[in-house]
């Protein structure tokens, strides 16, 4: 007996079905391999606040202690974080270039301060009355007692 819903054998080859793909997306199965992004890379916000912070003057420290953070945090998830290495590389040099500034100006007004101090010295020992010179200025010893407040 035949089935009456069975077909009798054609000569035709069956029609072509393409396989079936999972239903899935990529990125939850499959390596992420066109450089799009999974999700969020740990310490990308965090490398972005660094880096402001390490470009704002009195800051550099803070962004260079918290690009060091997010580089860490990228790299423990395998992820590259070109940001924080910024903020790091930035915060380095402005917090270089911030010390030698401060340094040269403490020194310059050092300098300054120490020079004005003996020609105060040499007035009070002339009795207050003469001329000095400071920083290539001839002033009455009057002036320079006045000004130093004495």
């Amino acid at each position: 007996m035949t089935d009456p819903n069975t077909q009798p054998p054609s000569n035709q080859p069956p029609a072509y079905q393409p396989p079936a793909y999972p239903t899935q997306t990529p990125s939850s199965s499959y390596p992420n391999t066109y450089g799009a992004s999974n999700g969020p890379v740990p310490g990308k916000t965090l490398g972005i606040v660094a880096l402001i912070l390490a470009i704002v003057p009195f800051t550099q420290l803070i962004g260079l202690i918290l690009g060091i953070v997010a580089l860490v945090q990228s790299r423990k998830a395998g992820a590259k974080n070109g940001i924080a290495l910024a903020a790091i590389i930035v915060g380095a040099a402005l917090l270089v270039i911030s010390i030698i500034l401060v340094v040269v100006l403490v020194v310059g007004a050092i300098a300054i301060g120490g020079d004005l101090a003996s020609q105060v010295q040499a007035c009070i020992d002339n009795g207050g009355t003469g001329f000095v010179e400071w920083q290539g200025v001839t002033l009455s010893c009057e002036e320079v007692l006045s000004e130093s407040g004495y």
